[in-house]
């Protein structure tokens, strides 16, 4: 097969760190926009990209892309689409679609006119009047920016922060794919210890701990295009077993320590570890903020704090993120990293951050402030 036109979504401010994992993986990338990093791969490449990219929401096949500024460019431009290189004679596929600064603004209407053109072309091909749609699932994709349609197959599924291991949940859980990008921005250092003092769930030492071990973190789960009869029946269990043996077995215990005040959130954490396969290198205990303290060295600290986004919480917030400036503030040799949405943390804080960085976490913009120590003397 020629080469695949490939389209890593993510949420915004995230691109450049898909873009960097792309690379990573040995791929050439054409283009880095808002929310996607598009891409050169084979049919190996969309498995080995859902496996592996911590960072990307959505693993998308670009179809095709053309100017639609009417209903009938829309549809003829989806029909001239070779669908059936990937949709059998018995695919699965709905569409959804969305418009941004585009005259086609009726989604609904957009959504028809593709599908209906989709359906004309696979009728000249397949030469049936009916397509029961019982196959393998195709979701086709519709996006319109200002009068140019993207036309995409989401081989991913259910996104890509769902990695498996996470089922049970607490207060405001940070998603997987941010909290991995969160581990990225601090250039943490497997060495040296890293320590969440709001671990809640545990997501962002679980996603460094996966790091730590080389664990891709599409390992649990499956995908859409695992059932897609594109594939062959090699490539696939190939991309599987290929990141097997780049997980590494021997990995130095307890160097990465997560605490929280209530039980259940530390029991959940354990469970999440244990569901994604680290359990034995991250050390969780119950503990108030207020009783956190260390003698190590050269540590890094990763955290979600509470952000005071209710009713009466930001008084009581204000509170504990000064305590947080009193404590990491004595860590002269140490680094932390501090995502909230809070627009006064700084001041509240104590300090400025060394640099800091706009994220949505949930939908919810906020600023990841990284504050730099020194790095250790070398030996």
């Amino acid at each position: 097969m020629q080469k695949i036109e490939i389209m890593a979504t993510s949420t915004f401010g995230m691109e450049a760190l898909v873009k960097k994992e792309v690379k990573k993986l040995g791929y050439e990338i054409t283009e880095v926009k808002n929310g996607r990093v598009t891409f050169i791969g084979d049919l190996e490449a969309i498995a080995r990209a859902n496996l592996w990219l911590r960072t990307a929401e959505r693993v998308l096949v670009k179809i095709g892309e053309f100017k639609a500024r009417d209903f009938d460019q829309l549809y003829e431009g989806v029909k001239a689409l070779d669908w059936p290189q990937w949709l059998p004679e018995n695919a699965e596929f709905p569409v959804s679609a969305k418009s941004i600064d585009s005259k086609l603004s009726s989604v609904p209407t957009c959504q028809s006119v593709t599908k209906k053109a989709v359906v004309d072309n696979l009728k000249a091909e397949y030469g049936i009047s009916w397509f029961d749609e019982d196959g393998p699932l195709y979701p086709i994709e519709l996006a319109l920016y200002k009068d140019r349609a993207i036309l995409t197959i989401d081989s991913s599924g259910s996104g890509l922060h769902k990695r498996g291991y996470r089922e049970l949940s607490v207060t405001a859980p940070i998603q997987e794919t941010i909290a991995a990008g969160l581990v990225y921005l601090s250039r943490w250092d497997q060495d040296r210890i890293l320590i969440d003092p709001f671990c809640g769930s545990g997501t962002i030492l679980i996603e460094a701990a996966m790091m730590a071990k080389n664990q891709a973190p599409g390992l649990k789960r499956k995908f859409n295009s695992e059932k897609w009869p594109i594939f062959k029946d090699f490539e696939w269990p190939r991309a599987r077993v290929e990141a097997k043996k780049a997980k590494k077995i021997n990995v130095e215990p307890r160097l990465i320590m997560g605490y929280d005040y209530d039980p259940e959130a530390i029991s959940i954490a354990r469970y999440h570890a244990q569901q994604a396969g680290v359990e034995e290198i991250i050390h969780f205990q119950e503990q108030d903020f207020k009783e956190f303290s260390t003698n190590r060295k050269y540590g890094y600290v990763i955290t979600n704090p509470p952000y005071g986004e209710r009713m009466g919480e930001k008084e009581e917030v204000e509170d504990l993120y000064k305590l947080m400036g009193e404590k990491f503030l004595e860590l002269e040799t140490w680094s932390y990293y501090i995502i909230t949405s809070h627009s006064k943390f700084e001041k509240v804080f104590g300090k400025e951050a060394s640099k800091r960085r706009k994220l949505y976490n949930g939908g919810v913009e906020t600023q990841y402030y990284q504050y730099y120590g020194p790095w250790p003397p070398k030996n």
